[in-house]
């Protein structure tokens, strides 16, 4: 049995706030005995206002948020995926980037988002990620004391190929973090993460942002921990804060014997168009 924790927080406007709330997490997650650490997407800043945002976005390595992520990693030997910032790439654009730091406080995996998410929703929201941000180009595993983990942010998940892809390579847990907004959430959130989790009988990480933000927009929250059965081992609801969860990394081999669908997966040759 391994335990885990879950930070599900309303991200503001100003990365010394953040990264304040990332580093009480770590240390308390520690305190408690926890191997890992999951945080949600955007932890180290959400702000839609782009002058505003620009003097704090930097690139990974004079990231203050991810630089003191990465020391009180180390300094409470602890595993944490940041589950994404906003980093300055060479070409100017964004990369929503999550990175998995060990406990020595060493980055031992990077992820880019490779979903961009452009829309407008019914409410009158409209959000354009292409407009800043450059495509992740590759999936990414990752070995971890909670398992071989699948890395994905947020609209990714609704991309199943991208998940067979993940446990193909051996993922025996996934990773989601988000920042889901409200509607979505209220109609897609837990059975999208539960189908994702049952197609493969894995363990999946959900830390999510929730609440009214400083930059107006509202998130879903509800942070879960889903087992390989599909079963929500974790739902934190609305309120921001730290979860916990213990997993049973023995309980992906008993389900996957139980019901082996991902060894019966096939490549799907051309459609015939009739």
């Amino acid at each position: 049995m391994t335990a885990i924790a879950v930070l599900q927080m309303t991200a503001g406007i100003d990365p010394a706030a953040n990264a304040d709330t990332l580093e009480q997490a770590i240390a308390e997650a520690a305190s408690r005995g926890s191997a890992m650490l999951f945080t949600p997407e955007m932890s180290g800043l959400i702000d839609r206002d782009k002058a505003r945002a620009a003097p704090h976005l930097h690139v990974e390595e004079h990231d203050p948020v991810l630089a003191r992520a990465r020391a009180t990693a180390a300094a409470h030997g602890l595993w944490v995926h940041t589950g994404s910032l906003a980093i300055r790439c060479s070409d100017g654009r964004l990369a929503n980037r999550a990175f998995v730091i060990d406990d020595r406080g060493d980055i031992r995996a990077r992820y880019d988002k490779m979903h961009l998410f452009d829309v407008d929703l019914p409410t009158g929201e409209s959000w354009r990620e292409s407009a800043s941000y450059a495509p992740g180009e590759r999936a990414v595993v990752v070995d971890t004391p909670v398992g071989r983990l699948g890395l994905s942010i947020c609209y990714d998940m609704r991309f199943p190929a991208l998940f067979a892809a993940l446990t193909e390579a051996g993922a025996t847990i996934l990773s989601v973090p988000a920042a889901f907004t409200r509607p979505t959430g209220a109609a897609h959130w837990h059975v999208l993460l539960r189908a994702r989790a049952i197609e493969a009988g894995v363990h999946l990480v959900a830390a999510a942002q929730t609440g009214e933000h400083q930059d107006g927009r509202a998130t879903y929250g509800h942070s879960l921990v889903v087992g390989p059965w599909g079963e929500v081992l974790l739902d934190m609801g609305e309120a921001p804060g730290l979860g916990f969860a213990t997993i049973d990394p023995a309980q992906v081999d008993a389900v996957r014997q139980r019901l082996p669908a991902i060894r019966h997966r096939r490549a799907i040759p051309a459609v015939e168009r009739l």
